[in-house]
């Protein structure tokens, strides 16, 4: 088959197999009573299934390994273990809810598995504070902290519809772009995969009535983990590649949002003698709520802010790496900043 086709395929297999699963899932969720329940903090006020997850896992995991084919592709074993362990934690706090120590001992896990058995880890800053190749320990700790960061940060971001869906279609649909023109068809399949799961699932999560569905832990999990290796290992394509998609700030500008927004959340609280790991309403997402933004209107908000810092990266590739990656996690506050801006305006008027 061709490989073009192939890429093609699998992004439309997992389209299809997370749109035929997710009725089904609702229906499950329903007779079985498994909700993801309102509370203080949860931005939806109906009871609404949350399993979501179990749909992209199987699109994406079906997909890939159909879709492959004669293509070697050592390293899906290991993203495979990765997205099982992933998808069992996700799907037992998703329906029985675990310690955050836990979700994080599994996460640490996955990482390990992913760096020390795969291989898949950084080895090459690109000339960040003025190093290039760095050794095998400092490669595999940067690695395992890497991974567990845009787990993590794609998991804080899941807070409203459509965003870390439409989020996701942006992640993988740039990185399966960029391997695809590179001929590195295997990672092109894979990254096709979850953009075809994810346009599926944003059917359903945003525009979903009587089949409306949250991806939960399951699928933010799930994606953190694939988005992760996708970033490291475009990063290490960098290094031999003339692409002029590859660069270190483009990865970092296409998984800004969620990156910068769990980095400032954190270190607010841990400012205010505050566990970094309590949850609260202060992420950018909340705030563009309390300024009378709809999720929806949230969401493209956001989602639009990263494709604009993304393009503007593009652009000013050129520039040195220092100050590329400066102005992206600028952009990124002064965006909050304008948000808490307007937000306190309007209650000093109510005042």
């Amino acid at each position: 088959m061709n490989l073009y086709i192939q890429t093609l395929a699998a992004f439309l297999l997992s389209s299809l197999f997370v749109y035929i699963l997710i009725p089904a899932i609702v229906r499950l969720s329903i007779a079985k009573k498994l909700f993801d329940v309102p509370n203080e903090r949860r931005v939806n006020k109906t009871v609404v299934p949350n399993l979501g997850g179990i749909a992209l896992f199987a699109g994406i995991s079906i997909s890939s390994l159909l879709c492959v084919q004669e293509i070697a592709f050592t390293d899906l074993r290991y993203i495979v273990v990765a997205m099982i362990i992933m998808f069992y934690t996700g799907l037992k706090d998703d329906i029985l809810m675990i310690t955050a120590k836990k979700k994080f001992l599994a996460q640490i896990l996955t990482a390990i598995i992913l760096v020390v058995l795969g291989n898949i880890r950084i080895t090459n800053l690109h000339g960040i504070l003025g190093l290039n190749e760095i050794s095998y320990v400092w490669s595999s700790l940067l690695s395992v902290l890497i991974i567990v960061a845009i787990i993590n940060s794609i998991n804080l971001i899941d807070g409203i519809d459509g965003l870390a869906g439409g989020l996701g279609v942006l992640i993988s649909a740039f990185f399966g772009s960029t391997f695809l023109m590179d001929g590195l068809f295997e990672y092109a399949i894979l990254s096709f995969s979850i953009t075809g799961g994810l346009i599926s699932f944003l059917v359903f999560n945003v525009f979903g009535k009587e089949n409306k569905i949250f991806m939960g832990d399951t699928g933010a999990l799930l994606l953190g983990t694939l988005f992760s290796v996708l970033a490291i290992r475009y990063n290490e394509f960098a290094i031999t590649s003339n692409n002029c998609l590859y660069s270190p700030a483009l990865s970092f500008a296409v998984l800004s949002v969620p990156v910068v927004d769990m980095a400032r959340v954190f270190c607010v609280r841990s400012i205010q003698d505050r566990s970094p790991f309590k949850a609260d309403m202060s992420h950018i997402h909340h705030k563009l709520l309390r300024l009378g933004f709809s999720q929806r209107k949230s969401a493209a908000t956001i989602i639009s802010m990263n494709i604009l810092i993304v393009c503007l990266v593009y652009f000013l590739r050129d520039l040195d790496i220092h100050i590329l990656l400066v102005m992206i996690v600028l952009l990124e506050l002064l965006f909050t900043f304008l948000a808490d801006f307007v937000i306190g305006k309007r209650i000093k008027k109510q005042i």
